[in-house]
């Protein structure tokens, strides 16, 4: 893949995690879970749409993304597994400072959803 390739996934990936998440959000009966999904994925979009506008302003515009959709069956487990997505992918993304910048915030708004998955009940 190259790094445009890598962005569309990285991109793709994380806003199918807002889908994901919002259909968690629907279906759990824990108020805490129900905020901190909530939570997630009004934040999500807006960091995913900073990240992608700022890579285009800085090398090219992305016209295509990956269409491959996978619906996961637990919360925890799923933005454990996106932590290591966003872990991963970040070795293949771009190293601008306003991009790596990005990156972070979305591994903390993960980090801080994982912690309330865990420990607010």
């Amino acid at each position: 893949m190259n790094e445009t390739e890598n962005v569309a996934m990285f991109a793709a990936t994380l806003l199918h995690s807002s889908t994901n998440t919002h259909f968690f959000h629907f279906s759990t009966n824990s108020y805490s879970q129900h905020k901190a999904l909530g939570n997630y994925y009004d934040e999500i979009v807006d960091l995913v749409d900073d990240y992608v506008e700022a890579y285009m302003g800085c090398y090219e515009q992305i016209k295509s993304f990956p269409s491959v959709y996978h619906q996961p069956k637990e919360p925890l487990k799923y933005l454990e597994s996106l932590k290591s997505f966003v872990k991963d992918a970040n070795a293949d993304l771009p190293k601008e400072q306003e991009l790596v910048n990005i990156v972070a915030e979305i591994q903390q708004l993960i980090d801080s959803t994982i912690y309330k998955l865990k420990y607010l009940k």
